[in-house]
């Protein structure tokens, strides 16, 4: 089926990073966690650094599930975007490479999600 253009398409994102207040969207996902069904949408400042994100943030978000206390984020892997990622910790967001709309994988090693059902 062909299609015709009916002129200039002149819509805008309302998701654009200026119409956040000063902050940025960050996508987080727990890989092999699917007690949490899709990443999560965290409005946050560029200028956190990446140590308060775990600690003010991360923890927080995924303290429901019962694998959230054995968590070691030092042996964490994580993925931002496509590529594998080894975030500053004392560095910013942005200055970390995450920008807006970026999405952030966690990975724990030995944790398999609920009673181990991602093994």
């Amino acid at each position: 089926m062909p299609v015709t253009a009916i002129g200039a398409y002149a819509a805008q994102s309302l998701d654009r990073q200026e119409n956040f207040n000063g902050l940025q969207l960050v996508y987080l996902c727990w890989e092999r966690h699917l007690m949490f069904c899709a990443p999560f949408t965290l409005p946050l400042p560029p200028d956190m650094p990446f140590a308060d994100f775990i600690e003010n943030v991360v923890k927080p978000a995924i303290a429901p599930h019962p694998d959230a206390a054995r968590v070691d984020f030092g042996t964490a892997h994580w993925r931002l975007d496509d590529a594998d990622f080894q975030p500053n910790p004392q560095l910013g967001l942005v200055a970390n490479g995450i920008g807006h709309k970026s999405l952030l994988h966690l990975s724990t090693p030995g944790l398999d999600g609920l009673h181990g059902s991602f093994n």
